[in-house]
């Protein structure tokens, strides 16, 4: 499709969109349309002094304006016309009786020129597919051979006229390419004010919302990169999440280092359980209740005091097991139950010195 010409509806110029787009190229401008129908123009008023400059024909004629253009940008028909005899081609009128007594079938022909209420647009086979090349769509259309007579058919109950094109049309890339290859449309291309309307509607469909106390205005529908920049955000907010949660991990590993007093970390661990020989042990303790605890721990001990341990308590601590609880490749939870374990361990020995002392 990207090879193909389609000059999109300039002013009132469809004409020479028209001509450009059955050419397939930049053939065609208004200054070179309106020296034709000046042409025109001057062949019609030497025709019709020929009866008398002082007649009322003349006279009449001279005060009519152009009927092969207006100030608007329209060409006549004859204007087409005798802007394509210059490519040695020749315009027929296809709804004539004469045309259709010859039984031709349409695709056999190589395009048609249709107008409507001064509005010009080209139908043109290019490869081996026929195209809509009509200036007021955002793009071609394609027309599948069993469509095309009844495209044209139904032109005709709208009240176009339509004109095949005869004669060898010029070499245009777009051609040469779609005689190797066929494209397909999935979607029709939709009229230049239905594309413009849609767009309109689009920015009129913006919504207030309110957010952090300030209101702004926010689309109703996310366009893609949003929704990837969403989807970013989520997947941001996890990562943070679970590095939150490595470094409560690591924080109640350095706790336990310290080794805080057994009934202290005891209490704060199960602030919501009596104590028990069978439910004490961090091990009984089901992994959604150690989260929830942990949690618990994490944020009280934020209120108290760090310094309260002794250099004896942290001598009593031997280092190598917990290296080795790292090293063994062990998970998040058992990481934790470990370093309770020998937290509970440290008080208990301290404990015993104490007594023995």
């Amino acid at each position: 499709m990207e090879s193909i010409f389609h000059e999109k509806q300039e002013a009132s110029l469809c004409a020479q969109h028209c001509l450009n787009n059955l050419l397939q190229g930049e053939y065609f401008s208004p200054v070179e349309l309106s020296s034709i129908a000046m042409q025109l123009d001057e062949q019609e008023r030497m025709r019709m002094a020929e009866g008398g400059l002082t007649s009322d024909e003349y006279r009449i004629f001279m005060q009519q304006p152009s009927e092969n253009m207006d100030d608007s940008g329209f060409f006549s028909i004859q204007v087409i016309s005798d802007a394509l005899r210059v490519w040695g081609l020749e315009l027929i009128l296809f709804n004539s009786p004469e045309y259709q007594t010859l039984g031709i079938d349409p695709i056999h022909e190589g395009a048609f020129i249709c107008n409507y209420k001064e509005h010009w647009f080209t139908v043109r086979k290019l490869g081996k597919q026929w195209f809509n090349l009509n200036s007021l769509l955002t793009g071609p259309e394609l027309i599948s051979d069993t469509y095309l007579a009844l495209f044209l058919a139904q032109l005709q109950q709208e009240g176009y006229s339509i004109f095949v094109v005869k004669g060898d049309l010029p070499d245009c890339e777009a051609d040469q390419l779609l005689q190797m290859v066929l494209v397909e449309q999935g979607q029709r291309p939709k009229l230049i004010g239905e594309d413009a309307a849609a767009r309109d509607q689009r920015v009129q469909s913006i919504e207030p919302a309110v957010e952090e106390g300030r209101s702004y205005d926010r689309p109703t529908m996310m366009d893609e990169d949003e929704e990837n920049l969403q989807k970013a955000l989520a997947l941001s907010r996890q990562q943070i999440d679970m590095e939150d949660e490595e470094a409560d991990l690591r924080r109640a590993i350095q706790l336990s280092m310290q080794g805080g007093h057994r009934s202290e970390f005891t209490q704060l661990l199960t602030p919501n359980t009596p104590q028990s020989s069978g439910s004490s042990e961090p091990g009984s303790l089901t992994s959604e209740e150690l989260r929830r605890r942990r949690q618990v721990f994490f944020e009280k001990q934020q209120q108290l005091k760090t310094e309260q341990t002794s250099d004896e308590h942290k001598a009593a601590l031997n280092p190598d097991a917990l290296r080795n609880v790292s090293d063994a490749g062990m998970s998040e939870e058992d990481m934790l139950k470990a370093a309770m374990n020998m937290s509970l361990e440290t008080g208990s020995d301290g404990s015993k010195t104490a007594d023995k002392k």
